[in-house]
């Protein structure tokens, strides 16, 4: 039995985090901004704000934990948000979550990164045939605060693997999660009655299966392998083939058209996405999960292709 704190653990991700945890007998907290409606029985549910240094510290200190798994990290903005209050959380946050796990003696940290660190970028993977892998450079743009936050993130675990290599490392970087009832800005343009790609780009996506990343925590918590993981199912889907699987039309734009109009619309207040957003159609980064199954020892349950055809058909059966 361990003891295990989870930042961000009333969340989509954290909250079947914290029940598999408890369920496999280990000892929990889980800190977030809110206790949950319906907290896990067994698991001790603290308020905590990671932006607030002091509180993270305490918090660190009284609970004394063998592992921290941090997940608290803003991914799809609210309308009040900014990019100050989202570095807060994302950089300052995780910050302070990794010097408490210094200062209190904490064996191993379980960071929740993301594909997204590497950047969306055209020459992404153009070692390896498109596909990127862990030893590519992690990049971000500064332009997607998410991205740009992961990557600083990751250059904060990279000097601490230097500085303070006592403190066991477990870097994540997730492709996109789908199940049962996940619902989010990415499933969101899989719900319109056309999908929107830009002309000449396949912009595909590689999925991972909810239940999968859970499993991947947990024994990224009590097992031997430390490093950092591309967490993806086999294989990617390009736009057509989703729209295909949707049974649904493709809208092909080509990239100066769709930026100027994107332009144009944000200036009028008609879209929160910016010029900008058209690197993130054009150019998404597929992640290759090959040190997953043969270094960390995970198998993903379902392909990017069956994850996406068990998330299309929930709730029919």
């Amino acid at each position: 039995m361990l003891g295990v704190l989870v930042t961000g653990g009333s969340g989509f991700l954290g909250t079947s985090v914290v029940g598999g945890l408890a369920g496999a007998g280990h000892r929990v907290v889980s800190a977030d901004l809110r206790v949950p409606a319906q907290p896990v029985p067994g698991v001790d549910h603290v308020v905590l704000d990671v932006t607030d240094r002091a509180a993270v510290h305490r918090t660190l200190a009284e609970t004394r934990p063998d592992v921290v798994v941090h997940l608290a990290s803003i991914v799809t903005p609210g309308k009040d948000s900014s990019r100050e209050r989202e570095r807060a959380v994302d950089v300052d946050g995780t910050r302070h979550v990794l010097d408490a796990c210094l200062a209190a003696g904490v064996r191993r940290v379980v960071v929740s990164s993301s594909g997204a660190a590497y950047g969306y970028h055209p020459d992404n993977g153009a070692a390896h045939g498109g596909w990127l892998t862990e030893d590519d450079p992690v990049r971000g743009n500064v332009e997607f605060a998410y991205s740009d936050h992961k990557r600083q993130v990751e250059e904060m675990l990279a000097e601490l693997r230097a500085t303070h290599p006592e403190l066991e490392q477990v870097v994540l970087r997730i492709g996109t999660i789908l199940g049962e009832s996940v619902d989010n800005q990415i499933t969101a343009l899989f719900e319109r009655p056309r999908l929107l790609k830009i002309r000449g780009s396949d912009s595909p996506f590689v999925f991972i299966w909810d239940t999968d990343v859970v499993a991947i925590i947990q024994r990224a918590i009590t097992g031997p392998v430390t490093g950092i993981f591309n967490v993806a199912g086999d294989g990617a889907l390009s736009i057509d083939e989703i729209a295909a699987r949707l049974g649904r039309p493709v809208l092909s734009v080509p990239e100066p058209l769709l930026r100027a109009a994107l332009r144009v619309g944000r200036r009028l207040g008609l879209t929160a996405y910016g010029p900008e957003q058209t690197r993130f159609l054009q150019y998404r980064p597929v992640l290759a999960n090959d040190r997953l199954k043969t270094v960390f020892g995970h198998t993903p349950s379902r392909t990017s292709a069956e994850a996406f055809e068990a998330w299309r058909v929930r709730g029919r059966a």
